[in-house]
């Protein structure tokens, strides 16, 4: 642990996968680097050595630190210094090679923060968890949603009771990107998500139905304990689920809704969350994140903003900017990293300050009984 006052040097920090056409890769860079925690200095940039050697010129890194695959990651790294060497790894490869490489990685010893789904089975998951306790490493999950401030304030008022027990949760993730590539099988073949050897056996539920299981039990800080689902690939010759409707009963039989979907013609990231509690409500949208709706009976709808000193401490500490001043997805991710850093360094962090490894296998389990209610004809089935 550092010494009051003192900050502790930048952690050494490198990635698998997020390379030269990578959406997510950019945002976990832009992330790692807004707490001045991170120094980014090598990884497995792509599956092409050449191509990694060549992004990592790109990003003025030393050639020598963009390795060609896991294994040569990890030799190269123990030959280093120790305080030369990652400590961090950062997992956005596509989903079929988490496990595998989150495996390597926890046995050596390195502290990991990886894509959701973590792995590609419930199985998988859990003796991942089981390693990630007996190694004792920081395992963060990248649900993101769960960095922004508003989703932060949500999560405290509803457990400091400014809504009441809760009697109902409603949550949706609709987008529509892949609407305009479901008809033509070529176009589907680029797509990794749609083929099952890359993304595991979900699209919509393990991509984006994941993020709105988890959104539910990080908020309200219920568990979803059963869940009846039906699921949709669009087309006859797509095996990939890429629409989702779920219902769910949460601790104490509380019923709950969520429905997810990538073929919502012309969404761009519609993700909304809605709890109703016995004496007031909590309304939080992705596309309009520094607001916070407070409904109570009998009274006039409240609308709470990011920046606020009314807002409890764990969304303050999530603003980075006065009110009034948008912040968006990257600074969400942001305090997931901020928050690892803590834990890496030895540092007091809050509980909520990233999803952990027990997020990581409920997130599996939930998928894995979605696809099971659907294959069964609508079946309520345990997790």
């Amino acid at each position: 642990m550092n010494a009051p006052g003192k900050k502790a040097p930048r952690i050494q920090w490198g990635m698998l996968g997020g390379g030269a056409k990578s959406l997510i890769g950019i945002v976990h860079r832009i992330a790692a680097d807004m707490g001045d925690d991170y120094r980014l200095v090598g990884g497995v940039f792509s599956s092409n050595a050449t191509a990694g050697v060549q992004f990592a010129s790109d990003l003025e890194l030393d050639p020598r630190r963009a390795y060609p695959d896991v294994d040569a990651l990890i030799a190269g790294e123990k030959a280093l210094a120790p305080d030369q060497r990652m400590r961090l790894l950062t997992i956005a490869t596509p989903n079929a090679l988490h496990y595998e490489a989150a495996v390597k990685l926890v046995n050596a010893g390195f502290h990991i923060l990886c894509e959701k789904p973590i792995t590609t089975s419930v199985a998988q998951a859990t003796e991942l968890a089981r390693l990630v306790r007996s190694k004792g490493v920081i395992f963060g999950v990248a649900h993101t949603y769960t960095g922004y401030p508003m989703v932060r304030q949500l999560r405290a008022m509803i457990a400091d009771g400014a809504i009441g027990a809760i009697h109902k949760v409603h949550v949706q993730y609709y987008q529509g990107w892949i609407n305009p590539l479901l008809r033509d099988a070529g176009k589907r073949r680029a797509v990794w998500r749609l083929d099952r050897a890359q993304g595991g056996d979900s699209s919509c539920i393990g991509d984006i139905g994941v993020h709105c299981f988890n959104l539910v039990e990080y908020t309200t800080g219920l568990k979803v304990e059963r869940l009846l689902a039906d699921t949709d690939t669009g087309v006859p010759d797509n095996a990939m689920d890429v629409d989702g409707s779920v219902l769910l009963r949460l601790t104490g039989n509380i019923p709950g809704v969520l429905c997810a979907s990538q073929i919502a013609t012309a969404e761009e990231n519609n993700l909304q969350l809605a709890v109703y509690g016995r004496t007031g409500a909590l309304k939080w949208a992705q596309e309009t994140p520094q607001r916070l709706e407070y409904l109570q009976e009998g009274k006039p709808l409240s609308v709470l903003t990011a920046g606020q000193p009314y807002n409890t401490p764990s969304a303050r500490a999530a603003s980075k900017l006065p009110p009034g001043h948008p912040e968006g997805f990257t600074d969400a991710m942001g305090n997931l990293y901020r928050g690892m850093a803590r834990a890496i360094n030895g540092e007091p962090f809050d509980p909520g300050a990233f999803p952990g490894i027990e997020a990581g296998v409920r997130g599996m389990r939930f998928i894995d009984a979605v696809l099971k209610s659907a294959a069964s004809g609508n079946e309520w089935r345990s997790l």
